[in-house]
């Protein structure tokens, strides 16, 4: 089994976390490193996707202003979102050569490592049809935007875990008009550590890899940042 190095950077802004995703694509591409599983915390913050509308940002930028939320376009797919407090993000960054060139594959995989993690926590969650992401009974608690160059893949996926769902109401998320959960509404009191191992697992094992933490990786990919 190839490796995948996990790495847990807690709680960054979106920039800092975008850089140091860009230096570890590019770091892969030159086989340098092995893949890896970023997972962050985010300060409040909307991004919109390469394909994204700007119409479906709701508020103005003095009103996300004064509520402390930060706008960035970026070169992901999908379209509008929120991140923050509350919110578990990953960015897988593997070379899909190594797995399968298949783009949609890769998709429904991610959907799939976080199914099988939320129904640790008893969560029955699944997938809506013509729609991206991970569903709870018509409602969004996992959304997914990826970017994918010389098949390695950044941007990933953001599952709700104790999010303030408030912050939806400044976009249309994804720019469908469908409402959004988190596992605390759902009822499920997990630690944020309980989940990341529990997505950690089922990302291991939907893409076949064994998986390495900062205290048993090896020395050149323990960088830090």
């Amino acid at each position: 089994m190839r490796p995948c190095e996990l790495r847990d950077l807690g709680r960054l802004g979106y920039t800092e976390a975008f850089d140091i995703q860009r230096q570890l694509v590019e770091q892969r591409k030159q086989n340098l490193i092995s893949d890896q599983l970023l997972i962050v915390e985010h300060p409040h913050v909307i991004t919109l996707g390469r394909n994204g509308r700007l119409d479906n940002l709701l508020a103005s930028e003095d009103v996300l202003r004064r509520a402390g939320i930060e706008f960035h376009p970026t070169d992901r797919g999908g379209d509008i979102t929120y991140h923050g407090p509350g919110q578990i993000v990953g960015y897988p960054i593997f070379d899909l050569r190594e797995w399968k060139r298949d783009v949609v594959a890769y998709v429904r995989a991610i959907e799939q490592a976080i199914i099988d993690a939320l129904g640790e926590f008893g969560i029955q969650a699944g997938r809506l049809d013509g729609c991206t992401g991970v569903w709870v009974s018509g409602k969004k608690v996992a959304a997914i935007g990826v970017h994918i160059s010389r098949w390695v893949t950044s941007h990933g996926f953001a599952l709700n875990h104790r999010t303030d769902l408030s912050y939806f109401q400044y976009i249309v998320p994804c720019g469908l008009t469908k409402p959004v959960t988190s596992m605390r509404e759902l009822g499920a009191d997990a630690s944020r550590d309980q989940v990341v191992a529990a997505l950690a697992r089922n990302f291991s094992k939907q893409f076949q890899f064994e998986l390495l933490t900062r205290e048993d990786a090896v020395p050149a990919l323990t960088e830090t940042f």
